[in-house]
């Protein structure tokens, strides 16, 4: 096995979600070329010899096996796979991705296809600021001027701005950073499910919701009249001490926590099952609770049609929840919409699954973690 060797390379983006663009290149090169050891911050940019959007530009330290020229097939596909297409005439042109190297260790390559160092380094403010960040005393090895130098003596008079956007390596480094995710859904939609594939594919601490020995649980679905505010007031009290014991506890083998339910439930599920003054009292008490509360920095909502619902509740047999009607359902689901109305700082994610099957179908489950991944990049990060 050959030794890694480290280069440096530069990414920019002026065409749709350019950060989210930055990040799925960042997520393919960590997966198919190199390990990222470095990434540098982000920074808009004018368009560089040419009249169009914005850039957004990072760069990055990779420490790669492939020789040169290996790599640079390897980052085209990357770009190719993304939908871009290289000019082959010469000329500037707006692009989803563009992946530059600009060194490769201390050698030297001139070909046909490339040239490293990249000839246009000491005249592009938009790359030497950024590989400043990460690597400010890798010296040129044709020029011998370190990156600080390069910076200090560049002409380009174009316009820099450092941004807040942050990019990661891989999945696993963007959801780490997030903390704590709540997968949320109507019954049946799918969300422990769920919550239970994210732990352990990304090593999450797996928060899920305990309810199935309440003993109201089974007489309300006989008579909810009578039990809804015994059974509403017994799951506030035992997710309540839950949550809060269970958010409240990081397990330093984890890199971050899942869990499969809100505690903002409990409110949604009373407004639906409570009468108008049992309810006034219930939320209440409520308030003084959901204060004192993690909040996630995510929250999925999981949309299912109610016909679906009905469905997924007959196949896993529950013998309490047989009696469920589509009216009692499509109530909870319009609460849920009511409160990711009320809250637009809650960052919600709203995933309509109806059609997906992300227990059998992999694909399927990858479009899942990848609309909160990509929602990640977009709203939060």
């Amino acid at each position: 096995m050959a030794d890694p060797k480290t280069t440096y390379l530069s990414l920019g983006s002026n065409l749709g979600n350019k950060a989210n663009n930055l990040q799925q290149a960042l997520f393919a090169i960590q997966q198919k070329v190199g390990n990222i050891v470095r990434i540098s911050p982000v920074y808009k940019s004018g368009a560089w010899g040419f009249d169009a959007d914005d850039f957004l530009n990072v760069c990055i330290a990779l420490e790669t096996e492939l020789a040169p020229h290996d790599l640079l097939q390897g980052l085209l596909e990357i770009e190719r796979h993304m939908g871009r297409t290289r000019l082959k005439e010469e000329g500037y042109e707006p692009r989803l991705i563009d992946i530059d190297i600009l060194y490769y260790e201390k050698e030297s390559v001139v070909s046909d296809t490339l040239i490293v160092p990249h000839p246009e380094i000491p005249f592009r403010k938009f790359v030497l600021k950024p590989l400043s960040d990460i690597a400010p005393q890798f010296y040129h090895p044709i020029l011998n001027k370190d990156t600080r130098n390069l910076l200090q003596e560049c002409r380009d008079k174009g316009t820099l701005e450092k941004t807040t956007v942050r990019l990661f390596k891989d999945r696993q480094s963007l959801l780490a950073h997030l903390g704590f995710i709540s997968i949320e859904g109507n019954i049946g939609a799918g969300k422990t499910t769920l919550a239970n594939k994210i732990a352990e594919d990304y090593n999450a601490k797996l928060v899920l919701e305990r309810f199935a020995d309440n003993p109201f649980l089974p007489k309300f679905y006989e008579d909810q009249s009578r039990y809804a505010f015994p059974l509403e007031m017994s799951f506030l009290a035992d997710r309540y001490q839950q949550f809060t014991d269970d958010t409240s506890q990081y397990d330093l083998f984890k890199n971050f926590m899942v869990s499969d339910y809100d505690i903002y439930k409990s409110l949604i599920f009373a407004q639906v099952t409570l009468q108008k003054e049992e309810f006034r009292l219930y939320r209440k008490l409520f308030n003084l609770m959901y204060r004192e509360v993690k909040k996630p920095k995510i929250y999925v909502y999981l949309y299912q049609t109610t016909e679906r619902l009905l469905d997924n509740i007959k196949k896993r047999g529950r013998e309490y929840e047989q009696n469920i009607t589509a009216d009692y359902l499509e109530k909870i689901n319009q609460g849920y919409f009511d409160f990711i109305r009320s809250y637009p700082g809650q960052n919600s994610l709203v995933l309509d699954v109806t059609e997906l099957d992300f227990v059998a179908s992999t694909k399927d489950y990858e479009s899942v973690v990848k609309n909160i991944q990509d929602f990640a990049t977009e709203k939060v990060l």
